[in-house]
Order: C-alpha cells, then sequence, then structure tokens
C-alpha cells in the first residue's frame, strides 16, 4: 500500500487535504503529522484518526530526531508540506518562528527524504512571494515572476521554495511547489479573515479592516486546491512550480459585504483601522500551467461561500 506522508494535517488546508486524499485514494496509507500548535483544529484531528488508514504523530518538523523516526517507521512514498507558521501579523511582530519553521522545517524534511528514498517532495508556497501588483489593471504574475515578498511570512515562504529547488538541482530529490491564492472553506483558524468576520458578528463585535479595505485577493476554495495539489502529485514534473489562482478576484471591503448579507447582517458596524505594515495590495495568478495540465472548473464562489459561513454557523464547526 502506497503511502503519503502529509505535514501540518490538523491545519486548516492540511486537514482538509488530509481528508480529501483518504477519500479518494483508497488504496493509500496517510500519516500525519503535526505539531499542535494554536492554529491546529482538533475536530478536523479527530475525524481524521476515524480512518483505519490513517496514524498520527505530533512532532516538529524542525525535530532531526522525531522526523527520522516517523520516516523509518513509515517509509512515506511521497510527501506533502503544509506545515508553517502562516499568519503575516504574527510574523511582523516576531519573524523567528517564521525562519524556524518555514524554512529549518523544509530542510530537515528534505533530508529526511533524501536519507529514506521519497520519490516526491511536494512543497506548498503562497502567492504571496511575488509580491503585489496594482490594483487596476489585468495583470497577474505567472510562475517565471520575480519573487518580491513584503513580509516575513512570505519572504520565509520564498527562501523554502528556493530552497527546495536546490535540492532537486544539488541532490536530485523529486521536489514539486504549488503557489496559491487565498483558500477559505471548514477548519480555518479564527485568526484569518472569513471566520474572524464570522466569529465577530456572533459576538456582536465591530469587524476591523486594514486600511481603505481596497486590498484585492484571490478567493481559492480549499476543495479545489486539494483538487489541485492531486493533479500535481499525480502528474506534475520536478523540479516544475504551479500556480493555482481562485475562482474569485474580490476586495477585502467587498468580501465583508458578501459575508454580512450571507449572515443577514447589513448593518453590521465595520472599522477602518491603521493599515497593516509593508500590506500588499493586490495578488492575482496566472493558473494556465496547471490548467494545461488538467485542473478543471473551479466551484462557484458565491455557493463555495455560503456553504462555508454555514458551516461556521453551525456547532460542528469549532
Amino acid at each position: 500500500m502506497k503511502t503519503v506522508l502529509i505535514t501540518g494535517c490538523a491545519g486548516f488546508i492540511g486537514a482538509n487535504f488530509s481528508e480529501y486524499y483518504l477519500t479518494h485514494h483508497p488504496d493509500t496509507r496517510v500519516v500525519g503529522v503535526d505539531f499542535l500548535t494554536y492554529a491546529a483544529n482538533l475536530t478536523a484531528l479527530e475525524e481524521l484518526k476515524k480512518n483505519q488508514r490513517f496514524v498520527f504523530y505530533k512532532a516538529d518538523i524542525c525535530d532531526k530526531e522525531a522526523m527520522g523516526r516517523i520516516f523509518a517507521e513509515n517509509r512515506p512514498d511521497t510527501v506533502v508540506n503544509f506545515a508553517a507558521e502562516s499568519h503575516v501579523d504574527r510574523s511582523i511582530a516576531d519573524s523567528m518562528p517564521f525562519l524556524r519553521t518555514n524554512i529549518e522545517g523544509v530542510a530537515v524534511l528534505m533530508d529526511a527524504c533524501l536519507s529514506y528514498g521519497v520519490k516526491r517532495f511536494h512543497q506548498i508556497s503562497t502567492d504571496e512571494v511575488y509580491g503585489d501588483m496594482p490594483t487596476d489593471g489585468d495583470g497577474s504574475f505567472d510562475e517565471a515572476s520575480l519573487l518580491r515578498p513584503s513580509s516575513p511570512y512570505s519572504a520565509s515562504k520564498a527562501a523554502a521554495d528556493l530552497l527546495a529547488l536546490s535540492y532537486y538541482r544539488t541532490h536530485g530529490l523529486s521536489v514539486t511547489i504549488s503557489r496559491s491564492g487565498n483558500n477559505f472553506g471548514k477548519y480555518q483558524h479564527e485568526e484569518k479573515l472569513i471566520p474572524s468576520v464570522i466569529a465577530r458578528v456572533k459576538r456582536n463585535e465591530p469587524i476591523p479592516l486594514y486600511g481603505d479595505g481596497e486590498n484585492v485577493r484571490d478567493w481559492l476554495y480549499v476543495v479545489d486546491h486539494c483538487r489541485a495539489i492531486d493533479l500535481i502529485l499525480e502528474k506534475g514534473q520536478a523540479p516544475e512550480i504551479y500556480n493555482i489562482g481562485g475562482s474569485c478576484l474580490l476586495s477585502n471591503k467587498a468580501l465583508v459585504k458578501k459575508l454580512l448579507t450571507l449572515m443577514g447582517r447589513e448593518d453590521h458596524p465595520v472599522v477602518f483601522v491603521t493599515d497593516r505594515k509593508g500590506h500588499d495590495r493586490k495578488y492575482a495568478v496566472d493558473s494556465a500551467k496547471i490548467e494545461a495540465m488538467g485542473f478543471g472548473d473551479r466551484a462557484d464562489f458565491d455557493t463555495a461561500l455560503a456553504e462555508t459561513v454555514a458551516c461556521y454557523r453551525s456547532k460542528a464547526q469549532p
């Protein structure tokens, strides 16, 4: 039976991908690794543990000895690395945890891949490594665009991408990288925009928006992201990079308006606050490369957003 090791399996995208992969690959065993930091979703993890083909290890990807034991015990064929510090505001306040997990942790994982003959290492990156572009116009970044990260978070992810590519060139490790837009869906931590808005409405608290609220993001339903990663694992070639754009370019202000309408709270107070340092104005990526490989239609944005809101408002979603 094939074994896939998924790091960050209790995080937002990692949990969704673990669930997706177990469902769509019944002949595969999934080994989940997560350090269970503040961002872990224990409800998602408990659901994963109900599957007999899932085994979980609580471990830090920066711990070489722990990773060595896990790789030796399970001999994974493929490793997908979702484990990361990912909140931009936190990286501005203290960059060191981001440098450690997002760079050192990736090196530890790839060294383990080399030691135990892993056939593919896939690094989950972000569109933020490209920096931003003006909000007017229809431009987008492709995989060959320059890397111009604006925050310690995005700089750490760009560094990890370059490190991964160096392991292909130096060691021959089969590496692929994907860079996606802003994800949304179930299991996301409240520090992110969509669950934050829903939680604040529930608590009857005003919603803060940075600057003028016109920062534009490329929104990708997490299930579509999972499909794209699955496709890259199946058809992607090392050492290629694949952009995964979303189904809707939308300003933060317009997104909040949609959320409030879905919740029947159009008059809920929104407060504009001092802008984030180095705040990127717009992200947009060209997905032509992965679409040419067979990545099909994405979920309808409004339908997926409504389902996400319903999920967070239910008792099932913490």
